[in-house]
C-alpha cells in the first residue's frame, strides 16, 4: 500500500464548488481509498491505495467527486515520499517560521518550456526556485498582491496546485 496525498483545486471557494469533508471522505472510502483523512475545508486528503497510477487515482477521485457533489475539481496527486522530500529540500528555510509567507506549488507534470523572463518581470519582492516538479515561492507581502504568484501556472506551463508552508507541514504530519 502506498500513502498519497491529494490536492483538490478550488473546493469550498466563495461559496462555490461545496465539498463537505465528511462526505467526501465517506465517498473515498467506499470506493477503494483507504484510510482516508483531510485536513481543512480546502481539498487536502491523505490516503492509502493499492494502485500505483497516480494520473488513475486522480481520474477516479473526479470522478466519484463529479458523480457524488456535481462538480469535477481539478485532483492532483503526490505520494508521501514525495511530501516528504518537498518539505526536505525547502530552499528557504529562514522563513518557514512565516508559513504564510512560503507558498508550495505541485506541479502536475515536469516544465519543459518554463518563461523564466516573465517569471522575472512578474517579480517584486519575491524569490523562487523550482526543484523537480516543485516551485517553491517566498512572498515577503500578501499572495493575493503578488503578480508573480497570478503568474506561476502560465510561465510554468503545466497545472500546478498551491498550499501555504502550515497546511504542507499539517498534512506532511498526518502521513505519521
Amino acid at each position: 500500500m502506498t500513502r498519497y496525498v491529494a490536492w483538490l483545486r478550488g473546493v469550498n471557494v466563495g461559496g462555490h464548488n461545496k465539498l463537505p469533508m465528511q462526505s467526501l471522505r465517506t465517498v473515498l472510502s467506499a470506493n477503494g481509498f483507504e484510510a482516508v483523512q483531510t485536513y481543512i475545508q480546502s481539498g487536502n486528503i491523505v490516503f492509502q491505495s493499492g494502485e500505483s497510477d497516480r494520473r488513475q487515482l486522480e481520474r477516479q477521485m473526479t470522478e466519484l467527486i463529479e458523480q457524488d457533489f456535481g462538480f469535477a475539481p481539478s485532483v492532483m496527486i503526490i505520494t508521501g515520499e514525495e511530501l516528504h522530500a518537498a518539505v526536505e529540500r525547502n530552499p528557504f528555510p529562514e522563513v518557514a517560521d512565516t508559513p504564510k509567507h512560503l507558498h508550495v506549488n505541485f506541479l502536475g507534470d515536469t516544465p519543459t518550456h518554463v518563461n523564466w523572463d516573465s517569471l522575472e518581470a512578474s517579480r517584486d519582492s519575491e524569490r523562487y526556485e523550482l526543484v523537480d516538479r516543485v516551485f517553491y515561492l517566498h512572498v515577503p507581502g500578501s499572495i493575493w498582491a503578488s503578480k508573480l504568484a497570478a503568474k506561476v501556472e502560465r510561465c510554468l506551463g503545466v497545472p500546478v496546485t498551491s498550499r501555504n508552508w502550515r497546511t504542507v507541514c499539517k498534512v506532511r504530519a498526518m502521513l505519521a
